[in-house]
């Protein structure tokens, strides 16, 4: 048995058959996340192994794995949304977590990606929310996003749905690449520049509690911004898949008050290329009974993705779902 044998979409999808008669054969299955100092990456860990069964596992009846039998997927750390999103449109990736907004602007061809659509992107899921961090030094606070001007700030990295999302709503008080010294990092780093003294803020939309954030709020603190219903109103006339959220006093040590903030819907995206039958049986493994319990035993925020809400937004986000999705939600009685 080769387990080294990584293969592309089309093979990977010509490897499963009908319903539960799936090849034994292993099938590598790549889901591109995050950094791991963010939340993408131990959520994407958790459903590659929710959705795995390589050969020769004990059956799920027997205490074995529940997933795709003959499936070995794999959650590999990237920049996330945009690269996961160009990569699986390539074919270099079998699914990625992104943002519901850059999900619909790199599927349309719009925004930022004018005349380069992704139409191979499919949806498998609505996840969580995606609470934006506008993370301060401790003591420090701001009267809302103009005074960033001149500033020292992080803008997450390059090929983050972060930073797409950040840049727009940055310009909308005036504040640009032109007058602001902006760092593009990932959490941790910005985390390690922000306690050194190095930065004056950084953002980052990720499922709370975050690791990153969650290591210097107990060493050097931190504080949240927490931003006024008007501007909430203004961020999500911007960019309407950014929607008002909370989070709560207490995630993150010494920040004692409730944060407001946008947060958009993170999702789990595959190609147009994968086989019904292969979707079908990674979607059904998603909402199985030992998922859950992986889900729930896992990260914070694993509580928080449920089948309840695995459809919310999708139907007026403009993607389609995946046919193989479909036809489990359809079977499931969460789609008409």
């Amino acid at each position: 048995m080769t387990l080294m044998k990584c293969l592309g979409g089309a093979v990977l999808a010509a490897s499963v058959m009908t319903g539960s008669a799936y090849a034994q054969d292993p099938s590598f299955f790549r889901i591109g996340t995050g950094s791991a100092g963010g939340t993408y990456f131990p959520i994407g860990g958790t459903i590659a192994n929710g959705i795995s069964s390589p050969p020769g596992s004990r059956p799920c009846d027997q205490g074995g794995q529940c997933g795709v039998p003959g499936l070995i997927a794999i959650a590999q750390s990237t920049t996330a949304s945009v690269f996961n999103n160009t990569a699986v449109q390539n074919g270099e990736l079998e699914a990625g977590m992104a943002a519901a907004d850059v999900t619909r602007s790199m599927y349309l061809g719009e925004g930022k990606f004018d005349g380069k659509p992704h139409p191979k992107l499919r949806i498998v899921a609505n996840l969580y929310p995606e609470d934006l961090h506008l993370v301060l030094p401790k003591g420090k606070s701001l009267a809302d996003l103009s005074a960033l001007e001149g500033k020292r700030v992080g803008i997450a990295q390059a090929g983050s749905g972060t930073q797409v999302a950040v840049l727009q709503m940055l310009n909308a008080w005036g504040v640009t690449r032109d007058n602001m010294d902006e760092a593009e990092l990932n959490n941790s780093q910005s985390a390690e520049r922000l306690a050194d003294g190095q930065l004056d803020g950084y953002f980052y939309a990720a499922g709370w509690p975050v690791s990153a954030m969650v290591q210097l709020s107990t060493t050097k603190g931190m504080e949240l911004h927490s931003f006024s219903d008007d501007d909430l109103a203004k961020i999500n006339d911007i960019i309407p898949a950014y929607i008002p959220s909370q989070i709560p006093a207490g995630v993150y040590e010494g920040v004692d008050y409730d944060v407001k903030t946008p947060a958009v819907s993170a999702l789990l995206v595959v190609s147009s290329d994968l086989s019904e039958e292969l979707v079908y049986g990674i979607t059904q493994a998603l909402w199985n009974d030992n998922t859950r319990k992986l889900l729930d035993n896992g990260h914070a925020k694993g509580k928080q993705i449920t089948l309840d809400t695995a459809l919310d937004g999708v139907m007026a986000l403009g993607v389609p779902l995946h046919p193989g999705a479909e036809k489990f939600y359809k079977e499931a009685g969460a789609l008409n």
